[in-house]
């Protein structure tokens, strides 16, 4: 399991909607809207 860097819920990484690979560490989220706020940052 992953923690979402947003919000902090768990995540499955195999079942996760939105993950992104950032700084050389993928990244899994829970929703769009926590997918869009770290994008944005």
């Amino acid at each position: 399991m992953a923690t979402d860097p947003i919000c902090g819920m768990e995540v499955d990484e195999k079942t996760a909607g939105y993950s992104l690979l950032k700084k050389g560490k993928r990244h899994y989220f829970c929703s769009e809207n926590c997918y869009k706020e770290f994008k944005s940052r």
